[in-house]
C-alpha cells in the first residue's frame, strides 16, 4: 500500500521544460557550445552539475570547478526572465486530493529557487517535502535525489511511488528501488519503457491517482 507519492515537477506538475530548454541553449551558446532543445529533453531530470558535463564533455572540453555556479546563474535568470511555465489542467484539484491521504513530495533536476518559486506558485502548501538539484552531489539518473525524497517523507521505499516523465528520471527511481509510473509529455512513450506503468497523457495519469487515494487504506 502506498503512502507516499513523489512527483518530478518539470512536465509532470508545470509545463515548463520548453524554457527549461530554452534557457540551456542560449546558456551554452554563451560559452561556445550548440545544443539543440531535443538533445535537453533527452537528460531531462539531471541536475545543472550533470547536463553541464555532458555537454561539455561531448564538445570536448572540460568545465573549470568554477564555471558550474557562472552558467548556474546564468541559466537560471534566462528561466526566470522568459518562463511562461503553466499548470497541468486538472493536476492542482488532483493533488488536493491525494493530500490528505499521502504523503507528497517533488524530487527535481531543477535549482532550488526555480522549483520553490513553482511550487509556490503553482501547488502552494501541497508538498510536505522538496528535492531540488542542488540538494544532491549526484543528480538523475543516480538514486540519490529519490533516496533523499523517501528519507524526508519518514516512508519505507516500497511505500512510495514515483511519478516521471524523462528517462533519466524513471532510471533513478529504479536504481533507488522504488515503483514508478511515466508519462511521455514531451518525448515519445518509447523511451519510459523502464517505467513499471506508462500512462498516455495527464488526465489517464490522474485517474491513476485518484483511484489509489480512493482504495481502502491499511
Amino acid at each position: 500500500m502506498f503512502k507516499g507519492i513523489i512527483f518530478d515537477s518539470d512536465g509532470v506538475l508545470v509545463n515548463s521544460m520548453p524554457y527549461h530548454a530554452k534557457a540551456w541553449v542560449e546558456v551554452f551558446k554563451d560559452f561556445g557550445i550548440e545544443v539543440t532543445e531535443e538533445e535537453i529533453y533527452e537528460i531531462e531530470g539531471s541536475n545543472h552539475v550533470g547536463v553541464i558535463n555532458i555537454f561539455f564533455e561531448k564538445a570536448g572540453r572540460n568545465p573549470e570547478q568554477d564555471i558550474y555556479d557562472t552558467i548556474l546563474e546564468k541559466k537560471r535568470e534566462h528561466f526566470l526572465k522568459n518562463n511562461r511555465a503553466e499548470i497541468f489542467e486538472g493536476m492542482y484539484e488532483c493533488l488536493n486530493i491525494l493530500k490528505g491521504k499521502f504523503k507528497l513530495a517533488v524530487a527535481s533536476g531543477a535549482d532550488r529557487t526555480i522549483v520553490t518559486s513553482l511550487m509556490d506558485k503553482f501547488y502552494p502548501e501541497i508538498f510536505d517535502a522538496i528535492i531540488s538539484g542542488e540538494d544532491v552531489q549526484n543528480g538523475k539518473p543516480d538514486p540519490e535525489p529519490y533516496n533523499r525524497a523517501v528519507q524526508k517523507l519518514a516512508l519505507e521505499k516500497n511505500e512510495c511511488l514515483v511519478v516521471e516523465n524523462a528517462p533519466l528520471g524513471v532510471q533513478s527511481a529504479k536504481n533507488a528501488g522504488l515503483f514508478c509510473v511515466g508519462i511521455p509529455t514531451y518525448i515519445d512513450a518509447s523511451k519510459l519503457r523502464e517505467a513499471d506503468i506508462v500512462f498516455k497523457d495527464h488526465p489517464e495519469l490522474m485517474d491513476y491517482l485518484i483511484k489509489l487515494g480512493e482504495l481502502p487504506r491499511s
